[in-house]
């Protein structure tokens, strides 16, 4: 069979010459066969149904209910040993250690990928060969999106990709070409704001919210028409004057506009309740409190948003008054378990603050709140689910501002009712200092000193009734690898010293590992078939890297 190569260019025009198509070398015959089979490209049904085709992974955590558990079971434990690398797409951009945190999405045996820098590569998943590739032309005057020039993966919805962008855009592409269809802002990035998350499609919405509360910003989560980039809500996560949560700021409306709260992580949907369910970053000044004396919401919590209207329908505060950076944008984890007796629809998160909570996801009742990290800050919460405070930094170190866990990815594994996340046992020292609030200009409000010798990780399941601990599997260093659980009893975790491993799922036993060649930050596994053959794919660095199972003799 004759391949031909083909040249793909285009560029939209916005005024500012912002967005660029590089077309790279294709198989014609090859990829106009996958266009042809996705000319109409999922559809609201196909999202909602999940993992319901074993060949499709199309949405950040794989479904709408952030377990990032997939029903796959060809790959076991039993032979997970012949896992063998199949092939590797090098992006060649990084970010300074960091690399790919991005999720592929995966439809009709074409993956579609974001990188740093705003990069995006749709590829063969048979083959790891680059179909096109777009690169965003930003401005050299980037402020947050500067210091975290990541990006966390696509949103899709028919033949649209959505990707949002360092300096705070949000692009629509067709995914067949790479085009951008529409480019909106989202906020003004030159005084702090940037946009890092995959988008979550519900319906006739794309979701996304905002980074930069290190900077004097506002955060919010805003929904958007996916034809026309038309905004339909938005929910501020600092409230204005007035409005609810306000009570908890100083009357003041300048102070209240740079309150921080960014939501840069994306969230969970249930489509039953049509709630989303979305985490908030830290209030603003960071460390420096004595500006916002208050609970400062909504900071530090989980909001449960109406996903027609972005109205609030309940919240729930982790960290009141937050002085630590101990952001709560993780990912929301649904689920249906037995609690005390009966059925209970829960939402669960591991907390950057050292606790494991369980809430009910209808009403925001909180259900268990325990420390899941050796962490003296707090060891248990009063009636109110407040933390009950024991050392706030005088009596030794507290978790740094990384915090007990992060945005990395955890997995449910139902059945086993195990909650299994990445968590970080760190020690630092937090000096406050009166910061200048200065639009552009990162505002900490205080320095972190770091005992670097007594930082170490563990991969944590926990008992999700009880918040025990189950097993665990140290790493050496405190780490920012995220977790991926299949039905075969396997769990897919990675480390900073960028070892790709899997585990038993039931006892934690080191079954298998891969070294990378650079730490695994952020990212987590995905799967999906191809073929009748089960791939496992891990971003590393600057590497996508596909495993499948090596033949039999």
């Amino acid at each position: 069979m004759n391949l031909r190569d083909v040249t793909m260019q285009s560029r939209k025009a916005n005024g500012r010459a912002r967005s660029k198509v590089v077309g790279l070398a294709v198989s014609a015959m090859l990829f106009s066969a996958s266009l042809t089979q996705a000319q109409d490209g999922p559809d609201y049904e196909d999202l909602l149904a999940g993992f319901a085709d074993a060949e499709r992974w199309l949405t950040y955590s794989g479904d709408y209910s952030g377990k990032r558990h997939s029903p796959l079971t060809q790959i076991t434990p039993e032979n997970v040993a012949r896992l063998r690398p199949v092939w590797t797409f090098q992006a060649g951009t990084t970010t300074r250690g960091r690399g790919f945190e991005t999720t592929p999405l995966v439809d009709d045996g074409v993956l579609y990928v974001t990188g740093s820098n705003n990069y995006a590569w749709a590829i063969d998943a048979r083959s790891g060969r680059s179909f096109w590739q777009y690169q965003r032309n930003l401005p050299n005057n980037l402020t947050y999106g500067a210091s975290a020039p990541v990006n966390r993966g696509f949103g899709m919805l028919g033949n649209r990709l959505f990707m949002v962008t360092l300096d705070a855009h949000l692009l629509a592409f067709d995914r067949r070409s790479g085009e951008v269809l529409w480019d909106i802002e989202l906020a003004d990035y030159r005084i702090g704001y940037a946009a890092t998350l995959a988008p979550l499609v519900v319906d006739d919405k794309v979701i996304v919210g905002i980074s930069g509360g290190e900077y004097a910003t506002r955060g919010f989560i805003d929904a958007y028409d996916p034809e026309t980039g038309a905004r339909l809500w938005r929910f501020n996560t600092i409230p204005r004057p007035g409005e609810p949560g306000s009570e908890t700021w100083p009357d003041d409306p300048e102070i209240l506009a740079r309150g921080g709260g960014g939501t840069w992580m994306n969230g969970s949907y249930d489509p039953e309740l049509n709630l989303i369910y979305w985490g908030v970053g830290n209030p603003n000044p960071d460390y420096y409190g004595d500006q916002r004396p208050g609970d400062n919401l909504y900071s530090n919590s989980l909001v449960a948003l109406d996903a027609d209207t972005g109205e609030l329908r309940w919240h729930y505060q982790f960290t009141p008054h937050d002085l630590n950076d101990w952001d709560s944008n993780h990912m929301p984890v649904l689920a249906e378990i037995e609690w005390q007796g009966s059925s209970r629809q829960v939402v669960m998160v591991g907390n950057r603050n050292g606790f494991f909570y369980v809430l009910d996801r209808v009403t925001g009742e909180l259900l268990l709140g325990k420390p899941f990290t050796a962490t003296t800050w707090a060891r248990e919460l009063d009636a109110d689910g407040r933390p009950i405070i024991l050392n706030d930094g005088s009596q030794g170190c507290l978790p740094d501002p990384w915090g007990s866990t992060n945005f990395m990815p955890p997995t449910f594994y139902p059945g086993l009712d195990l909650f299994i996340l990445t968590a970080r046992e760190t020690c630092a020292t937090f000096v406050p200092e009166e910061p200048a609030n200065q639009p552009g200009v990162a505002n900490f409000g205080g320095v972190v000193y770091i005992d670097g010798e007594q930082g170490s990780g563990a991969l944590r399941a926990l008992d999700v009734h009880t918040g025990d601990l189950v097993w665990e599997f140290t790493y050496p260093s405190p780490t920012f690898g995220g977790v991926m659980s299949t039905a075969s009893g396997l769990v897919f975790a990675g480390d900073h010293e960028g070892n790709f491993m899997a585990f038993d799922a039931q006892t934690g036993e080191n079954l298998w590992h891969y070294q990378t060649g650079s730490r695994i930050w952020g990212a987590a596994a995905m799967t999906f078939m191809l073929d009748g053959q089960q791939l496992v794919l891990i971003p590393s660095g600057t590497t996508l890297t596909a495993f499948a199972l090596e033949p039999l003799n």
